[in-house]
């Protein structure tokens, strides 16, 4: 299942929550601030992103600026206890699955999501290697999908 780590005031999340009802694909909002992530979501956040803190930390933050917080200097249990305690900390949205992590809104990357068969599916539509090829749905249609 997707989960999508939001903040109630950040425009990107809207998007991506947004892009995820058009493509009918089910997902769990996850409200930072209501119901900041746990100890094991954080451990799988960091354990999928490709450059670790970097890529889910934002050094711009009010806490980490203001408070001169050297988070590349933190063990792992203490970054993901600042993390619980300091969830504005993190960047958003962040959209996690059982393989994958994206941190933002980036229109082509957020693809990856589609389920695998979908766009297959779609790929043969337009690629005119479908048997239903100009009666479809799918045939040139570039902006629905």
């Amino acid at each position: 299942m997707i989960k999508i780590y939001t903040s109630p005031s950040c425009s990107s999340c809207r998007k991506v929550k947004k892009w995820f009802l058009e493509q009918n694909i089910p997902f769990i909002e996850k409200n930072i601030f209501v119901a900041p992530p746990n100890e094991k979501e954080l451990t799988d956040i960091l354990m999928k992103s490709e450059n670790g803190t970097e890529d889910i930390v934002s050094k711009k933050s009010k806490i980490v600026k203001e408070g001169g917080v050297d988070i590349d200097s933190m063990k792992v249990k203490e970054l993901i206890a600042f993390l619980k305690e300091n969830p504005s900390a993190l960047k958003r949205p962040i959209i996690v699955d059982d393989h994958r992590i994206q941190v933002g809104y980036n229109p082509d990357d957020i693809r990856s999501f589609i389920p695998h068969a979908r766009r297959l599916a779609e790929w043969a539509c337009k690629n005119d290697e479908c048997p239903q090829f100009g009666c479809c749905e799918h045939t040139n249609t570039e902006d629905k999908h």
